[in-house]
């Protein structure tokens, strides 16, 4: 706290006890152009490449379902190519109207982000929300072997 001496009329010495705040105010807009130079910093703008997965594979069911999105974009349930238009009521027939149903998703390296998203939305949009990403497991010094979740 800062005090300031001031003097009377009379000659006497009379103290003023208040905060000065100029100091004050002088970090914290200091502070504030720190933190606006540095918030643009912070965001991350960064294209990397994705390594494997090393996780545990799930249990594997007795029988999965897999989804499969070829690169020509066409979509198969099981086996059997299934067009876009009936791919919701082919996949209820599947799977005898269970939603909880876990999907495998299969999609060929030449597929494109935003298309398997696309895929995604049609799964959700079908009401099924558990899907498992099959991709091949990377293990160092042996080839790659197909990985569906369950390691077989």
């Amino acid at each position: 706290m800062a005090a300031r001496i001031r003097e009377n009329i009379d000659g006497d010495l009379e103290e003023n006890h208040e905060i000065n705040v100029t100091p004050f105010i002088d970090v914290i807009l200091v502070l504030l152009i720190i933190f606006m130079v540095a918030a643009p910093l912070a965001t991350v703008d960064v294209n990397v490449d994705l390594p494997g997965s090393t996780a545990t594979p799930a249990p594997r069911p007795e029988t999965p379902l897999f989804l499969t999105l070829k690169d020509d974009l066409s979509l198969a349930i099981g086996n059997d190519t299934v067009p876009r238009e009936t791919f919701a009521a082919a996949l209820v027939g599947r799977t005898k109207g269970d939603r909880q149903t876990r999907i495998f998703l299969r999609a060929d390296k030449a597929v494109g982000y935003g298309d398997l998203m696309q895929v995604m939305n049609l799964l959700r949009g079908a009401g099924y929300l558990k899907i498992a990403l099959v991709g091949l497991e990377t293990v160092p010094g042996d080839a790659a072997a197909p990985q569906d979740g369950t390691g077989q």
